[in-house]
């Protein structure tokens, strides 16, 4: 503030020539700074004050906290003081505890060495009575084991004695014994000499050696036992033939009785759906009229039961089956039941599944591309469309068989159109009713032989299941087909697993026999093929072990059809030119 003075009383002194307007100008500035100069020195002076008192209080509250802690700390020392007192009475009743402590387990320890000691006296003399009363017991078996000892050599001696007696017996009778042999060869050869002069005498009677006697006996009783042989024979085959019919017959009735099973029903039952269970009442009509007529017309077997709202068509043939389902449906959809009705539908029915028949036929021929086939051909080949053999319908299966016959045709560079002939036409005996006997190859190529076919087509079909020598490759270009066809999964009504494993239990079969090699299943199982070793089996054997392997499959498999089983005996002999 005084260097503000200075300064202004100076510029005052240098201002004297200035006029008075300016002084007074000059005057009023100075007061108007001193003035501002004054304020701020308040201002600051207010703040220092302000300042101050904050430094008072915050001394103040350092003050207040510094007396907290010294009192805190006051009680701390006292807490502390206090706790070195308890700390002190504890330590002397720890040290006093202490002492009773020991002298407690001392006194202890003292009376349980007593009752130790006096246990150990105790247990002693246990341990000593025991070994008195082991000591007797063995005393006393020791004794009796001497008893028995005297009793055996007593008996010995006694056994000695007896059989001192018997061996003397024994020499006895051995002595009269070789007197007995003697005398029986005496007598032997007197008995042998006067055989001999007796069979002199007969050959000297009858003019016949003994030998030429022997062997005529031989013979006669040979020929008799043959004969009595082949006439038992011929009786238990005509009675096991007689029986093996009626137990089939028996069989046969039981299984179609107890089985009911999705099989039997999808192939020869058919389900008639009708609008109204009044209709029901029309198709039996009046005292059962309409259907005997339809029964009779059809061939089939009406079911008209409780359930509602269906009739149930039964029968074997499916061609009757189909029949009967097209004639009911139209008779429903007509309306008009009665015998002359019935008679006309199925009539008509009949020649629209003929026409059906032939149009299969047709179908499956020009597909394969065959040509110049007698109508009756097509007609059977037609009517495997309703069959099926093992859920698999033959119609498709024999197109199957063309084809896969006519590719392999192809692979071996033969004709093509002849082995698709052979393959479609290889099934067509299934075609046949059951009044033709025999299997369905052989039913069949008679049927072709008499329709104009070649003979090797015929011997192809009736050879395709092994029943006759095959003559041809065609022959077995139908054996291959028909079991890629039949054996392929999802063709028949048999599980993947099961066929598969079927094939694994025939071969294990075959392996399991000493001597044989290799063993191969073939024509989808039902031909085996085993390989021997020459060196361990010759041919006789061969043909024992092919009659084993069918017995052992015959009774531990179950299997459709039949499996042949053949033996191969080969012998290489290998030599290299040098």
């Amino acid at each position: 503030m005084t260097t503000m003075v200075w300064a202004f009383m100076a510029l005052v002194a240098g201002a004297g020539a200035g006029t008075y307007i300016g002084k007074k100008i000059q005057q009023k500035q100075v007061e108007t700074q001193f003035g501002s100069v004054e304020q701020e020195k308040e201002r600051r002076r207010a703040a220092a004050d302000q300042e101050a008192e904050q430094i008072k209080a915050q001394a103040q509250q350092v003050l207040a906290e510094a007396e907290q802690k010294r009192s805190e700390a006051q009680a701390v020392l006292e807490e502390a003081e206090s706790t070195r007192t308890r700390t002190t009475d504890l330590e002397n009743q720890a040290k006093e505890a202490l002492r009773l402590i020991e002298e407690s387990a001392q006194t202890k320890y003292t009376e349980r060495l007593k009752e130790a000691e006096i246990e150990i006296q105790r247990k002693t003399l246990e341990r000593q009575d025991a070994l008195e009363k082991e000591e007797k017991r063995r005393l006393e078996a020791v004794m009796q084991s001497e008893a028995r000892l005297v009793k055996k050599e007593e008996l010995l001696d006694k056994r000695s004695e007896s059989l001192d007696a018997k061996e003397n017996e024994i020499k006895t009778v051995e002595a009269n014994i070789r007197k007995a042999v003697k005398s029986t060869k005496k007598r032997i050869k007197q008995s042998e000499e006067m055989l001999e002069e007796a069979q002199h005498r007969l050959e000297e009677v009858s003019g016949m050696s003994a030998e030429d006697a022997k062997n005529m006996l031989i013979e006669s009783m040979t020929n008799d036992a043959k004969l009595e042989a082949a006439r038992i024979a011929r009786q238990i085959e005509d009675d096991a033939t007689a029986e093996a019919e009626k137990r089939a017959k028996m069989i046969l009735g039981v299984a179609m009785q107890r089985f009911a099973g999705d099989y039997v029903v999808e192939r020869c039952v058919r389900t008639i759906n009708l609008p109204s269970d009044e209709v029901k009442g029309r198709i039996i009509g009046r005292e059962g009229r309409n259907i005997r007529s339809i029964e009779a017309a059809t061939g089939v077997d009406l079911i008209v039961d409780d359930t509602p709202e269906t009739v149930v068509i039964s029968a074997f043939d499916p061609i009757r089956r189909e029949v009967a389902a097209q004639t009911l449906k139209r008779l429903i959809a007509d309306g008009r039941i009665h015998p002359g009705r019935i008679e006309e539908t199925v009539a008509k029915v009949k020649q629209e599944i003929d026409e059906r028949i032939h149009e299969a036929g047709d179908q499956a021929f020009f597909e394969l591309g065959i040509q110049n086939v007698d109508p009756e051909v097509i007609t059977m080949i037609g009517r495997l469309k309703y069959r099926t053999s093992y859920g698999q319908n033959i119609w498709r299966h024999c197109i199957e068989a063309g084809w896969l016959c006519g590719i392999m045709a192809a692979e071996l560079g033969l004709d093509v159109k002849l082995a698709r002939r052979v393959g479609l036409l290889h099934d067509i005996g299934k075609a046949m009713d059951h009044e033709q006997d025999g299997s369905h190859a052989l039913i069949g190529a008679d049927f072709l032989k008499k329709h104009g076919e070649s003979a090797l087509v015929v011997n192809a079909v009736a050879a395709h299941h092994a029943e006759v020598e095959p003559e041809s490759i065609y022959a077995h270009l139908a054996m291959a087909a028909d079991a890629l066809s039949g054996a392929r999964p999802g063709a028949r009504r048999e599980i993947l697993e099961t066929y598969i494993k079927r094939l694994e239990d025939i071969e294990k079969i075959s392996l399991s026999f000493e001597g044989v090699e290799k063993c191969y299943a073939i024509q989808a199982g039902r031909e085996i093929r085993v390989l021997v070793e020459p060196s361990i089996i010759n041919d006789e054997q061969a043909s024992v072990i092919s009659r084993d392997i069918a017995r052992r499959i015959e009774q531990e498999l179950t299997y459709p059809g039949r499996i042949k089983v053949c033996v191969i005996r080969e012998t290489r002999a290998v030599e290299t030119a040098r």
